[in-house]
């Protein structure tokens, strides 16, 4: 029985088609702990794919933990595969609402991470949210992209908590989400871009401000309001997509 493809499946690759639908069969309990897959040839007749799509789709689901591979013999579930390793589909946020979704976590997760690198951060610490700052700021001036700055302003902030976890999910998330806004600025051009991009710049610097002084209220609102305004430019903006999103 060939694989029943969606308007949505016939969108992406083969290989994820068959990722996706192997993980929800192992997810569902279909297939469980310690089985074996069916082999190579029975997914090329089952699904109607090449033996390269197949490996592909192996490679991805074992890349993250969902089944192990023995030579000769084939790919076998593993033991806690059913519990999905936590991502998110980077083709999904080209649908505005889910990109709002995203940024919504990380309003959540930056709000403490600036709360406790006013507490916690460093000299050097701060010294690298200084130094992606003013690259952002003479980015802007020079109307170039200040994208890889921004990111890492943001991730200065995550590192200066002390918890890696912070800049691990930091990690994830930014960089799902900033480099969409890379840019689809169509709908501002020359003074007005730059305007646009200073008062985000101003956002910046009221967070890099507090975080200077130690002031973890401070800090946590202010990275909220800068947040909260990227979430609203996204929304005011939904015709751009999940570009908008400036971080």
């Amino acid at each position: 029985m060939r694989m029943v493809m969606t308007a949505r499946r016939r969108r992406d690759p083969l290989a994820k088609q068959l990722v996706d639908a192997l993980a929800e069969r192992i997810s569902s309990g279909q297939f469980k702990s310690g089985d074996r897959l069916p082999s190579e040839q029975d997914l090329i007749d089952e699904f109607g794919v090449s033996r390269t799509v197949v490996r592909e789709a192996i490679a991805n689901l074992k890349a993250v933990g969902m089944v192990s591979t023995r030579q000769g013999l084939g790919a076998f579930v593993l033991r806690d595969a059913a519990i999905l390793p936590f991502r998110i589909e980077e083709s999904t946020l080209e649908a505005v609402n889910e990109a709002i979704s995203v940024l919504e976590v990380r309003i959540s997760l930056e709000s403490e991470a600036a709360y406790l690198a006013a507490i916690r951060r460093d000299d050097a610490q701060l010294a690298r949210m200084r130094e992606a700052l003013d690259t952002m700021t003479a980015a802007v001036e020079a109307g170039e992209d200040a994208i890889d700055a921004d990111l890492a302003f943001h991730s200065a902030i995550a590192a200066a908590t002390g918890n890696k976890h912070f800049l691990a999910l930091f990690s994830y998330l930014g960089s799902l989400l900033i480099p969409r806004a890379r840019v689809r600025y169509g709908h501002l051009e020359g003074d007005s871009r730059r305007q646009y991009l200073r008062r985000i710049n101003d956002e910046h610097q009221t967070i890099y401000s507090a975080i200077e002084r130690q002031d973890p209220e401070g800090a946590r609102a202010a990275i909220r309001l800068h947040l909260n305004g990227s979430r609203d430019r996204l929304r005011a903006g939904g015709d751009f997509k999940a570009t908008a999103a400036a971080g």
